[in-house]
């Protein structure tokens, strides 16, 4: 009785890989360019305003440590305006 060959498993593998990869949705390439575009612009937008935002966080706490009431009476008033706009848009959606 001969024994049947064992199947391998690297040419199984590139098989299976080869049938899932005919069953993806390949966009087009005007999909591909829009697509980029609308990421990159995300990605350069999300810095700028990381960066923005710790420009201003810097400049505040530099007040804090420095005891400068300006800064500390601003950042307290951007505070207050955030706990309220957090309330308001609370309140709207319950």
């Amino acid at each position: 009785m001969a024994k049947a060959k064992k199947e391998n498993a690297i040419v199984r593998y590139f098989q299976e890989t080869r049938a899932e990869l005919a069953k993806v949705y390949w966009p087009s390439r005007e999909d591909t360019i829009r697509l980029t575009q609308i990421v990159l612009g995300v990605t350069v937008s999300m810095g700028i305003f990381l960066w923005l935002a710790d420009l201003l966080f810097s400049w505040w706490l530099g007040g804090v440590l420095e005891k400068d009431l300006l800064r500390i009476g601003l950042a307290a008033v951007v505070l207050i305006a955030a706990v309220i706009a957090a309330v308001i848009i609370g309140r709207q959606e319950g």
